[in-house]
């Protein structure tokens, strides 16, 4: 099981950064407006909207891989048996020592209360 959840946290991270530059890579709408104005971007690898399809698709393949791969993180997280003793905080508060009582000190007289220099 544990090298299942390993594999399935290296392909999110992997479609993590994939999609971070796959949505970087892309033009915005406002892009287009420019390119029809005559301002030299319209001529790609892709064509001109042949990128746009290309790169949305992807990225939402990628997104899909990405979530699907958060759930299943998820419910495999949540379905581990718990170990005993296993936190932390658990093995603390076993070990530490109890706080002694507390006895409060009355003084013996009022001139005891005034503060000196």
């Amino acid at each position: 099981m544990s090298v299942f959840l390993t594999i399935l946290l290296a392909v999110q991270m992997i479609s993590a950064v994939a999609m971070v530059g796959l949505i970087l890579v892309q033009h915005g709408k406002g892009a287009d407006m420019g390119a029809a104005f005559g301002s030299g971007g319209s001529g790609s690898l892709f064509g001109a909207s042949g990128s746009a399809n290309f790169l949305s698709r992807t990225t939402a393949v990628l997104a899909t891989v990405f979530f699907v791969c958060t759930l299943l993180l998820a419910y495999f997280g949540a379905a581990r048996p718990a170990a005993p003793s296993g936190s932390v905080l658990e093995g603390a508060a076993v070990t530490a020592p109890a706080p002694a009582a507390v006895v409060p000190v009355t003084p013996a007289s009022g001139a005891a209360q005034i503060p000196s220099k």
